[in-house]
């Protein structure tokens, strides 16, 4: 069985990373990597190939940034020249990115058929671009390959319960993986010039960094509180910090870093603040707690006993949840038991094309 997988952004990286291993494991198993390019710096894309041992792409299509039209475009064009040239039996997407909507697309209108990898995720607030292209890629995807339970009910609700499968989440699959690496590693993946205490700050949604007021809302929030905040900045936010804002005295901005490096700074940090789906898990499985800046989240799972609050860019929200007790709570066993890439295997190497 052949395997188009597409990826294209930071998060589809560490979950391809989990479910490239199996495939590749598998007998009879082949499969062919799309990087559309949509993260495509150092920082954002090489350095988490290298650390995560992810097979070079079979195909670079080298699509950079643009507007979300002219990026989809890019991309739904050169994934379309790749699944012609290859003829896989199955695409393989990830999430919720413009790379993710544009290799369902493509693969859909070749009569190739499409697995989606974290299927049914709602924030229900279709003002996200990322809404838009997981109801999209849900509507026409073959298999469905739910990280939740509650990501199952969603699917239910939209009558899309046959082609759905309960997988687990990849990233926790990840995490557990390479966390293992960090422990192992002890200080080589720590970040210079990072204090013994801090919050992990991260900032990259649309509705934040697009938002001058509600950008100014957050780091005035950061401005009253008395701990240092790591904050590695995202390239596209790092434009608009230079315009927008007065940089308060404890905000340590940094440059992205690599996943192992990402997971090291979460591990150590006191609390995380964050716009992020992706952190608000890796958090939650690291046992730190998480500070929501957005008005609702997709991963509700994360919300008992305060491990994840949500706060918006409210600036008092934002600091009474960091000024709050610590959860003394265990995680719940929500998104599987880290073996989702083998479901995943498994499902395709058994369905019925």
């Amino acid at each position: 069985m052949k395997i188009v997988s597409v990826i294209g952004a930071r998060p589809q990286f560490i979950k391809a990373a989990a479910v490239s291993r199996v495939l590749r494991a598998t007998p009879g198993m082949q499969e062919i990597l799309v990087h559309t390019g949509q993260h495509y710096d150092q920082n954002m894309s090489d350095i988490f190939f290298r650390q995560l041992a992810i097979p070079e792409p079979d195909y670079n299509l080298e699509v950079g940034s643009g507007s979300h039209a002219h990026q989809t475009g890019m991309m739904l064009k050169g994934v379309e020249d790749v699944l012609l040239k290859e003829k896989p039996d199955y695409a393989l997407v990830y999430g919720d990115t413009n790379s993710t909507l544009a290799g369902a697309l493509a693969a859909t209108k070749l009569h190739i058929p499409v697995a989606h990898v974290e299927a049914g995720l709602r924030s229900f607030n279709r003002l996200m671009p990322e809404e838009i292209n997981r109801i999209v890629t849900d509507r026409i995807s073959d298999v469905l390959f739910a990280p939740t339970l509650t990501a199952i009910t969603n699917l239910k609700n939209e009558g899309l319960e046959p082609q759905t499968v309960f997988s687990g989440d990849v990233m926790y699959d990840s995490v557990l993986f390479y966390r293992e690496m960090v422990v192992a590693g002890g200080d080589k993946y720590k970040t210079d010039g990072i204090p013994c205490s801090y919050l992990l700050a991260t900032i990259h949604r649309a509705e934040n960094t697009d938002n001058p007021e509600n950008l100014k809302n957050i780091f005035h929030a950061f401005s009253r509180i008395e701990s240092p905040i790591v904050l590695p900045v995202h390239p596209r936010t790092a434009r608009l910090l230079k315009t927008e804002i007065n940089m308060p005295a404890n905000v340590i901005l940094i440059e992205p870093v690599g996943y192992l490096e990402m997971l090291y700074l979460t591990m150590h940090a006191e609390k995380v603040l964050t716009d992020s789906g992706g952190l608000q898990k890796e958090a939650y499985f690291l046992g730190r707690q998480c500070i929501t800046m957005r008005t609702e989240t997709e991963w509700v799972e994360t919300l008992h006993d305060n491990w994840n609050i949500i706060t918006g860019p409210d600036p008092e929200k934002i600091i009474e949840a960091v000024k709050s007790e610590q959860p003394d709570a265990p995680q719940r066993q929500d998104f599987g038991t880290g073996k989702s890439a083998e479901v995943i295997s498994h499902t395709l190497m058994l369905s019925d094309i």
